[in-house]
């Protein structure tokens, strides 16, 4: 288990650096549209076929979220189809035909093909490799769709998961409503109705949130791509209708092909900072557990924890 605070290794791009067996999380303080692009091409991958970028749209009434403008230039690099699912509880985005509206409303419809991926039935079940809580993984059944994702992540706290990375994306972000139901509940209840008189266990939901994680990592192996844009740093998630308002400064963008690495960096930015808003932060991470997801994920072989940081 991972306890200790991570002190990464930092590299530059003009030196020369023997090959170790760590992740590499790419990162610059610079934010802004062409630097999102700039940081998925530090990746040196070029994703196949139709490409699903998975965002996150924001709530209906959310402050935080990134705008559509912010994302277009990489949307547009890849050629990529925006993609969402259902929520499974109350708001603008638990029904297809209310976020649909919101997706409008947000102009993500007014920039790309946008795709809800559960929006018709039936849904997909991938099974869970060596899961520890979910044996399976319910996604809209679109995301069978795709050949290849780039995942687009705004990391900032989240109420229940302590924070919201990639690898949040990758489990709540692409199951379909039943899905999110299935992994809160610790694989219970696929109803969002019934959801919430069947909440896991704390850690429980977060080691199902890493089963279904692994499922995604493994049907887009070596397809995958990650970005990780820490601005707007609020304690609270995109998926808030009422959410605080940023307690941190912008920090910069970040990218991995490695979504435990690159969960880990980001959460090692805010550990290792000076910021005033550093400890509200981080005591929502803790409060809630939230790195024990990345435990977790590590666990099951998803990405590693050892990583370098390589400004660019």
């Amino acid at each position: 288990m991972h306890t200790a605070p991570h002190k990464p290794v930092i590299i530059y791009l003009n030196k020369v650096v023997p090959t170790m067996e760590k992740s590499r999380v790419y990162f610059t303080n610079e934010l802004t549209p062409e630097a999102v692009v700039k940081m998925y091409h530090q990746l040196g991958v070029e994703l196949p076929g139709k490409v699903a970028v998975k965002v996150h749209s924001g709530e209906d009434g959310n402050q935080n979220y990134l705008h559509p403008e912010f994302m277009k230039p990489v949307i547009d690099a890849v050629h990529g189809t925006v993609v969402e699912c259902n929520t499974a509880y109350g708001g603008a985005r638990n029904e297809t035909p209310k976020h649909i509206e919101l997706m409008k409303k947000h102009h993500w419809s007014d920039f790309f093909d946008v795709d809800i991926m559960d929006a018709e039935g039936p849904d997909v079940a991938w099974s869970v490799e060596n899961g520890k809580v979910l044996k399976e993984n319910y996604l809209g059944k679109d995301i069978e769709n795709y050949d290849s994702m780039l995942v687009l992540i705004h990391f900032k706290g989240h109420p229940m998961g302590g924070y919201g990375g990639a690898l949040k994306q990758l489990s709540i972000g692409c199951a379909s409503s039943a899905g999110k139901a299935w992994i809160h509940s610790g694989g219970q209840t696929t109803d969002q109705y019934t959801l919430w008189e069947h909440c896991a266990e704390q850690d429980t939901f977060l080691e199902a949130m890493a089963d279904a994680a692994s499922t995604v990592t493994k049907h887009f192996a070596g397809k995958i791509a990650y970005v990780a844009v820490m601005k707007n740093l609020s304690v609270d998630c995109d998926c808030c209708a009422v959410a605080e308002d940023p307690c941190m400064n912008d920090v910069g963008i970040l990218s991995s092909l490695d979504p435990v690495a690159l969960d880990r960096a980001c959460i090692d930015l805010v550990r290792n900072s000076n910021d005033p808003g550093r400890d509200h932060f981080m005591e929502r991470v803790n409060s809630r557990h939230g790195t024990h997801t990345i435990d977790a994920a590590e666990v099951l072989g998803i990405g590693t924890q050892d990583y370098k940081l390589v400004r660019v």
